[in-house]
Protein backbone atom coordinates (compact mmCIF):
# COMPACT_ATOMS: atom_id res chain seq x y z
CA UNK A 1 0.00 0.00 0.00
CA UNK A 2 1.37 3.58 -0.99
CA UNK A 3 1.99 5.84 1.81
CA UNK A 4 1.73 9.89 1.47
CA UNK A 5 5.13 11.37 1.44
CA UNK A 6 5.32 12.23 5.37
CA UNK A 7 9.49 12.62 4.65
CA UNK A 8 10.36 13.85 8.24
CA UNK A 9 8.03 14.92 11.04
CA UNK A 10 7.19 18.32 10.10
CA UNK A 11 5.96 17.09 6.82
CA UNK A 12 2.80 18.56 6.01
CA UNK A 13 0.71 17.57 2.69
CA UNK A 14 -2.32 19.28 1.59
CA UNK A 15 -5.54 17.44 2.32
CA UNK A 16 -8.73 18.32 0.57
CA UNK A 17 -12.11 17.69 1.88
CA UNK A 18 -14.79 16.86 -0.35
CA UNK A 19 -18.17 16.08 -0.08
CA UNK A 20 -18.27 12.04 -1.18
CA UNK A 21 -22.09 12.52 -2.01
CA UNK A 22 -22.49 16.18 -3.98
CA UNK A 23 -18.68 16.53 -5.02
CA UNK A 24 -18.62 19.52 -3.72
CA UNK A 25 -14.84 20.75 -2.44
CA UNK A 26 -15.46 22.08 0.90
CA UNK A 27 -11.96 22.82 2.15
CA UNK A 28 -8.53 22.51 1.95
CA UNK A 29 -6.45 21.54 4.98
CA UNK A 30 -2.87 20.44 6.22
CA UNK A 31 -1.59 17.04 7.73
CA UNK A 32 0.78 15.79 9.10
CA UNK A 33 1.34 11.50 9.70
CA UNK A 34 0.13 11.87 13.33
CA UNK A 35 -3.27 13.39 11.90
CA UNK A 36 -3.57 11.12 8.91
CA UNK A 37 -3.14 8.26 10.91
CA UNK A 38 -5.36 9.49 13.19
CA UNK A 39 -8.01 10.02 10.55
CA UNK A 40 -7.56 6.36 9.38
CA UNK A 41 -7.86 4.88 12.72
CA UNK A 42 -11.05 6.76 13.59
CA UNK A 43 -13.29 7.11 10.50
CA UNK A 44 -12.98 11.62 11.90
CA UNK A 45 -11.08 14.09 9.85
CA UNK A 46 -7.74 15.08 11.56
CA UNK A 47 -5.96 17.73 10.45
CA UNK A 48 -2.93 19.92 11.54
CA UNK A 49 -2.97 23.05 12.06
CA UNK A 50 -0.71 25.34 11.33
CA UNK A 51 -1.53 28.46 12.90
CA UNK A 52 -2.20 26.51 16.45
CA UNK A 53 0.85 23.99 15.55
CA UNK A 54 -1.14 20.92 16.97
CA UNK A 55 -3.86 18.63 15.93
CA UNK A 56 -7.33 19.96 14.70
CA UNK A 57 -10.31 17.55 15.18
CA UNK A 58 -12.85 18.74 12.45
CA UNK A 59 -15.38 19.65 14.60
CA UNK A 60 -13.72 19.75 17.77
CA UNK A 61 -16.04 22.97 18.53
CA UNK A 62 -18.26 23.51 16.55
CA UNK A 63 -19.43 20.11 16.36
CA UNK A 64 -19.26 19.96 12.41
CA UNK A 65 -17.22 16.99 12.35
CA UNK A 66 -15.84 14.66 8.75
CA UNK A 67 -17.06 11.06 8.73
CA UNK A 68 -14.39 10.18 5.92
CA UNK A 69 -15.81 7.97 3.47
CA UNK A 70 -13.04 7.41 1.39
CA UNK A 71 -9.00 8.68 1.32
CA UNK A 72 -7.19 9.23 -2.01
CA UNK A 73 -3.62 10.23 -2.42
CA UNK A 74 -2.31 11.49 -5.65
CA UNK A 75 0.33 9.77 -7.95
CA UNK A 76 3.12 12.12 -6.47
CA UNK A 77 2.42 10.53 -3.12
CA UNK A 78 2.18 14.25 -1.86
CA UNK A 79 -1.71 15.56 -1.76
CA UNK A 80 -4.57 13.95 0.28
CA UNK A 81 -8.58 13.74 -0.81
CA UNK A 82 -10.63 13.02 1.78
CA UNK A 83 -14.00 11.94 0.66
CA UNK A 84 -16.54 13.24 3.57
CA UNK A 85 -19.63 13.26 4.96
CA UNK A 86 -19.84 16.59 6.66
CA UNK A 87 -21.91 16.60 9.63
CA UNK A 88 -23.70 19.93 10.98
CA UNK A 89 -23.59 21.22 7.17
CA UNK A 90 -20.90 23.42 7.45
CA UNK A 91 -17.35 22.89 7.11
CA UNK A 92 -15.85 26.64 6.75
CA UNK A 93 -15.39 28.65 10.59
CA UNK A 94 -17.09 31.24 8.98
CA UNK A 95 -20.36 29.37 9.29
CA UNK A 96 -20.73 28.74 5.31
CA UNK A 97 -20.97 25.57 4.26
CA UNK A 98 -17.76 25.47 1.71
CA UNK A 99 -14.78 27.32 2.64
CA UNK A 100 -14.91 28.01 -1.13
CA UNK A 101 -17.98 30.19 -0.67
CA UNK A 102 -16.66 33.51 -3.38
CA UNK A 103 -16.86 33.27 -6.65
CA UNK A 104 -14.25 36.04 -8.56
CA UNK A 105 -16.26 37.75 -11.19
CA UNK A 106 -15.14 41.21 -13.36
CA UNK A 107 -16.86 43.58 -10.47
CA UNK A 108 -15.10 41.50 -7.30
CA UNK A 109 -15.94 38.47 -5.16
CA UNK A 110 -19.25 37.64 -5.00
CA UNK A 111 -20.87 35.02 -2.14
CA UNK A 112 -22.10 32.24 -3.63
CA UNK A 113 -22.53 30.10 -0.83
CA UNK A 114 -24.94 29.87 1.98
CA UNK A 115 -24.20 30.74 5.39
CA UNK A 116 -25.08 27.71 7.88
CA UNK A 117 -24.58 29.17 11.19
CA UNK A 118 -23.22 32.77 12.72
CA UNK A 119 -19.49 32.04 13.79
CA UNK A 120 -20.06 34.11 16.56
CA UNK A 121 -22.67 31.92 18.21
CA UNK A 122 -20.36 28.95 17.57
CA UNK A 123 -17.08 30.50 18.52
CA UNK A 124 -17.44 33.60 20.16
CA UNK A 125 -17.07 37.42 19.13
CA UNK A 126 -13.91 37.68 17.30
CA UNK A 127 -10.66 38.78 19.89
CA UNK A 128 -8.89 42.13 19.90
Amino acid sequence: MAEPAFTDPTTLLPAVAQDAASGQVLMLAYMNREAYEETLRTGRAVYYSRSKQRLWRKGEQSGNEQLVEQVLIDCDADAIVLRVKQLGGAACHTGHQSCFYREVTDQGLRVVGERVFNPDDVYGPPQS
